[in-house]
């Protein structure tokens, strides 16, 4: 567990529910140990959902699904205020986090403090993380009342200069820096934290560590990176996988981790890539429950087109309903068997080989 986990577990541990609310988070809880020591296909209420608030986007980036034919299809609109507060109110005394991220701009939704509010006063432990491409106008101004209040605030980076700008396109990266410097700024004595995120592609894998060295320059604790995937991208073959296994991308992944030794004011984070990858690797069908802006729950975030597969819709059912419906849990069956649905088909967490760094 890296130190930014760490650090939002013990804050989760110190403001847990409390009253009769306490008692069932801890009934939830052991529901949660029943359900996985029986083996049983059924899920105790999540300890963590992420809620798409907003499926517009400014940017048309050549690593998100939406840019490919899934994300053409896909229902593109804002979740109503009054279901994401539903949502919470069903949720809340179990949740130990929420992401408000989805396929679209979080910042894009007007409502966001609001809904960022309403998290906290149930129990202001929840632990809430967004993602943002920090490219929306006026993003200072959006972003500053949410310093303090939301717990991680991750920047999509994905390269440097023209690699950035080649790869997130209708972004500049001047721009992005001059807001990452202001957000340093802002984010000082406060306990909101500052990540980067990053997806590594052919055009953007050599400058890895180049980015870990950016992010120590501009005091950015954090960098998570991940490899790009195929799931829902419906014009690249699986055979974009076999670059990760090249000595190019073997000698950019020791540099970084070089990089990553020298430079000892950065957390790196990365996929994992040196397991063995099949559906059982994946804790998709088990916790971290997307549900779209429409109200769908599909099978995870990497793919989350439900008019390609879903579960159901929440705001007609409620939450567990939709969680724990016959098709969910014949998905979740399908998990214990290790049979790979059709759905997941060029997934990273199935069809990537294990990469050797030696």
């Amino acid at each position: 567990m890296n130190t930014r986990k760490i650090k939002k577990a013990i804050k989760r541990l110190f403001h847990l529910p409390k009253g009769k609310f306490f008692w069932m988070y801890v009934a939830n809880k052991a529901r949660y140990f029943y359900y996985k020591l029986t083996h049983s296909a059924k899920v105790a209420y999540p300890a963590t959902v992420m809620l798409e608030l907003s499926s517009h986007c400014n940017l048309h980036c050549t690593t998100c699904p939406r840019e490919y034919d899934y994300g053409k299809h896909m229902f593109k609109g804002y979740m109503p205020i009054e279901n994401a507060k539903k949502i919470i109110d069903e949720l809340w005394p179990y949740l130990d986090s929420i992401g408000l991220t989805g396929m679209g701009e979080t910042l894009l939704y007007k409502d966001l403090e609001e809904v960022v509010d309403y998290i906290k006063s149930k129990n202001s432990g929840i632990i809430i993380s967004l993602s943002t491409n920090a490219m929306v106008p006026d993003f200072i101004e959006k972003i500053r009342p949410l310093i303090g209040k939301v717990d991680t605030i991750q920047v999509s980076i994905d390269g440097l200069e023209d690699v950035y700008e080649s790869i997130r396109l209708n972004a500049h990266f001047t721009t992005l820096d001059n807001h990452i410097k202001s957000l340093t700024q802002l984010f000082v004595q406060t306990d909101t934290v500052f990540m980067l995120n990053m997806v590594v592609t052919k055009e953007n894998y050599m400058q890895m560590a180049d980015v870990v060295t950016y992010s120590a320059n501009r005091g950015i604790p954090y960098v998570n990176f991940t490899l790009f995937n195929l799931a829902a991208v419906t014009n690249e073959s699986i055979g974009y996988y076999d670059f990760y296994h090249t000595p190019i991308f073997i000698d950019a992944l020791k540099r970084l981790d070089k990089k990553r030794i020298e430079t000892h004011l950065v957390e790196v984070t990365f996929w994992d890539f040196s397991s063995k990858n099949e559906f059982r690797k994946c804790v998709l069908p088990w916790t971290h429950f997307p549900i779209c802006a429409d109200g769908y729950v599909p099978p995870c975030c990497a793919k989350p087109f439900p008019k390609e597969l879903n579960f159901g819709n929440v705001f007609e059912k409620g939450v567990m309903p939709v969680l724990n419906n016959q098709s969910f849990m014949d998905f979740r069956q399908m998990w214990r068997k290790n049979t790979t649905p059709s759905f997941c088909e060029k997934c990273h967490y199935v069809d990537l080989k294990p990469i050797e760094l030696s």
